[in-house]
């Protein structure tokens, strides 16, 4: 956690802000505290976003995906104002660090944790998809490690299954490339087969310390999801085929949540 710098508010709504814990492409997140005293994460969105209607709506959408899931498997709201000059939500504070953090810097996880790790957020992909929804930006920022088990958080690309609509305002990553599976970049229908690409490149990634398609720009990331196979690294037996089978280009030929 950082302190606070001059221009960061110290409160949002009804929580006394008491450090931030980091930062992105959509806004801040905070550590916050409520009067009665509870713990909380504070995600306040960049000033800038809160002029644009479409991210305001990409924000309220986010904040419904987040509720429909519940705290089984994500960080539960407990408090949001997406209508507020700047839109901010407050979730409860999940103590652990990100997948990102944890394998960085050559780190990486015992075989055994990979499995538990996989099986974890296979188990939360197979209750996201169950509620018709599509996390479409698991990354190893988004996944959380605690410990009873991994969370996956940032909702704010998810959209329902029956949907047709994509909010995509300028500026906004509809992904994460390295991540991303091939339909998304390519803009075709995106289904839950879409999370099971991403899994599959969490897994390298929690295994080996790099993302299945390594690369020094953008650009060169999204050209070897498409065309390129992916790198495994040192993974080997059974771990390095179910992440092969995740990666698979053909989102038809993909193992379901639950195979996983």
């Amino acid at each position: 956690m950082q302190p606070l710098d001059d221009d960061e508010p110290t409160t949002v709504g009804p929580y006394r802000l008491l450090g931030r814990l980091g930062h992105g492409g959509m806004g801040r997140v905070y550590l916050g505290r409520s009067a009665g005293g509870r713990t909380v994460a504070v995600k306040v969105v960049h000033p800038h976003f809160a002029l644009d209607d479409e991210f305001r709506a990409r924000f309220r959408r986010e904040v419904d995906a987040a509720r429909r899931v519940g705290g089984a498997w994500t960080a539960p709201v407990l408090d949001a104002d997406p209508g507020a000059r700047v839109p901010w939500v407050a979730t409860g504070y999940v103590a652990g660090p990100s997948l990102a953090q944890a394998a960085r810097e050559g780190r990486t996880l015992p075989e055994h944790s990979v499995r538990v790790l996989g099986a974890g957020l296979a188990e939360a992909l197979a209750a996201v998809h169950g509620l018709g929804l599509v996390h479409r930006d698991v990354k190893p920022s988004n996944v959380l490690l605690t410990v009873d088990g991994p969370r996956l958080i940032d909702f704010g690309i998810a959209r329902a299954t029956e949907g047709t609509a994509s909010l995509t305002s300028t500026g906004v990553s509809i992904g994460s490339p390295g991540y991303m599976s091939p339909e998304q970049i390519l803009g075709k229908g995106v289904t839950g087969a879409a999370d099971v690409f991403s899994l599959g490149a969490v897994l390298v990634y929690a295994a080996t310390g790099e993302s299945p398609f390594p690369g020094d720009s953008s650009a060169a990331l999204l050209y070897k999801v498409v065309h390129e196979q992916p790198e495994l690294g040192s993974l080997s037996g059974e771990l390095r085929d179910v992440a092969a089978a995740c990666l698979a280009k053909d989102a038809a030929a993909r193992p379901g949540p639950e195979e996983v």
